[in-house]
C-alpha cells in the first residue's frame, strides 16, 4: 500500500498542474457554501517553437529542384519604386471604389436600321404625359437622305415615333423624289403641318386621343421642289394625274388618310398615321377634285367678219315693223276726217258691255225617280 501511494505521488508530482487538478479527488459538499479555498493560476509559459539552422554554404546542391508553380517571389523582378502601391491604397476598403455606370439602353431593331444614310433623325427621351400623350423610341425627324446623298429637309422637324419615321422617310425615298425630279429637279423638303401634338382628334374636346398625340402621325401639306416651286397636295389646280399618284402610294403605306372629302378638317392638308385596327383594317379617304372651271368673260366675243349673214334675225324684225303698222291703222281708223276722235266710237267703247251682265239662268232639272 506504500509502495503504490508513493508512486501515485511521484505520478502527480511530475504531471502538469491543471491535470493534477483536474485529477484531484473531489466532492459533491466540498464547495456547497464556498468555503474552499480558490487556487492561484500560474502563468502559462510560452516556449519558443525551435527554427531549423541556415543551409551551410558548403552544402551540396538539391538533386530535385522545386516547381515552378512554387518558386520563391524573390526569383521575380521587383518592380520600380515609382511603380509600388503605398500601403495606404493597398489597404483601402472596397467599399471606396468608383461605382460601375450603367450599361447603355439596347437599340431597337428600327433605331438601328433608321441611320444617317436613310434619314437624319436623332433619339429623343420617351415622353409619358397625361392622358396617355407621348410614346417610347422616339426621335426627331429632321431631313431625309435620298440615294444621291441630297438631303429632303422636313419643316419643321417632326417628332415621331421610330416606325412611322421609318415609312415617311421609305415614301419619300422611293415614291416621291422620282415623281418630284420630272417636274423641278427634284424634291427639296417636306411641309410639315402638324406631328406630335398631345390633343384629341380634330383637337375637340373629350374626344379619343388622337395619333397625334401618340407620336404617330404627320400631317402633309406641300411638296417643296428644287426649283423653288411649292405643290399642293389639295390644290385642285395642281394637275389630277399628280395627285392621284400620290393618293395611290400614300394609301399603299399607311393604315390611315385623311384629304378632302373625309371631313372639313382635313380640307388642306393630307393626314397619315399607321394605327393598328383590327385585321389590319385601313381607311382611305381623300377625293382628288377635278379642277375648277375656268371664270367666263362678262361681254361676248366680237362676231367675226367672214360669219354669215343671220337670216332668222332679219325675218324676226320684218315681223317686228308689220305689227308696229297695223296697230298705227287701227288708232287712225278711230279718228274722225278733221282729225277728232270719233265720240260714238269712243261712247261705245267707253260703255260696258251689257252682253256681259246678262248671263242666262241656269234652269232647275226636275228629278226623276229611277227604278232599277
Amino acid at each position: 500500500m506504500v509502495t503504490a501511494a508513493a508512486l501515485l505521488l511521484c505520478l502527480g508530482m511530475q504531471a502538469s498542474p491543471a491535470e493534477a487538478a483536474r485529477r484531484a479527488p473531489s466532492f459533491p459538499w466540498d464547495d456547497l457554501f464556498g468555503t474552499r479555498p480558490q487556487r492561484p493560476h500560474k502563468a502559462v509559459r510560452r516556449s519558443a517553437v525551435p527554427l531549423p539552422k541556415p543551409r551551410p554554404a558548403q552544402a551540396p546542391a538539391a538533386t530535385h529542384a522545386p516547381a515552378a508553380a512554387h518558386a520563391p517571389a524573390a526569383t521575380e523582378p521587383e518592380p520600380p519604386a515609382a511603380e509600388r502601391q503605398p500601403p495606404a491604397e493597398a489597404a483601402r476598403p472596397a467599399e471606396t471604389a468608383k461605382p460601375a455606370e450603367p450599361a447603355a439602353p439596347q437599340l431597337s431593331a428600327c433605331r438601328q436600321a433608321l441611320t444617317d444614310e436613310i434619314a437624319i433623325a436623332p433619339s429623343i427621351p420617351d415622353i409619358h404625359g397625361a392622358g396617355g400623350c407621348g410614346g417610347e423610341d422616339l426621335v426627331r425627324l429632321e431631313a431625309i437622305v435620298l440615294a444621291d446623298k441630297r438631303k429632303v429637309a422636313v419643316k419643321p422637324a417632326a417628332i415621331l415615333r421610330c416606325k412611322m419615321a421609318a415609312a415617311v422617310a421609305d415614301w419619300v425615298r422611293t415614291d416621291i423624289a422620282p415623281l418630284a425630279q420630272s417636274l423641278g429637279g427634284g424634291i427639296s423638303n417636306l411641309d410639315n403641318f402638324d406631328s406630335f401634338e398631345c390633343r384629341g382628334r380634330n383637337r375637340v374636346a373629350g374626344a379619343q386621343l388622337s395619333e397625334h398625340g401618340r407620336a404617330n402621325a404627320l400631317d402633309v401639306r406641300a411638296l417643296g421642289l428644287a426649283n423653288g416651286k411649292s405643290i399642293s397636295l389639295t390644290d385642285r389646280s395642281v394637275p389630277r394625274t399628280l395627285r392621284e399618284t400620290v393618293l395611290h402610294s400614300v394609301c399603299a403605306r399607311f393604315s390611315t388618310v385623311l384629304g378632302p372629302g373625309s371631313d372639313w378638317y382635313h380640307e388642306d392638308h393630307i393626314h397619315l398615321d399607321l394605327i393598328e385596327r383590327r385585321n389590319n383594317y385601313r381607311i382611305c379617304q381623300w377625293n382628288v377634285d377635278d379642277p375648277l372651271p375656268e371664270v367666263a368673260p362678262l361681254l361676248p366675243a366680237e362676231r367675226p367678219e367672214e360669219a354669215p349673214p343671220r337670216e332668222v334675225a332679219a325675218k324676226s324684225d320684218a315681223s317686228k315693223t308689220d305689227a308696229s303698222r297695223a296697230d298705227q291703222g287701227n288708232a287712225d281708223h278711230g279718228r274722225a276726217s278733221d282729225g277728232k276722235p270719233d265720240a260714238t266710237r269712243s261712247h261705245d267703247a267707253s260703255a260696258p258691255d251689257r252682253s256681259a251682265e246678262t248671263k242666262p239662268q241656269p234652269t232647275k232639272k226636275r228629278r226623276q225617280s229611277r227604278r232599277f
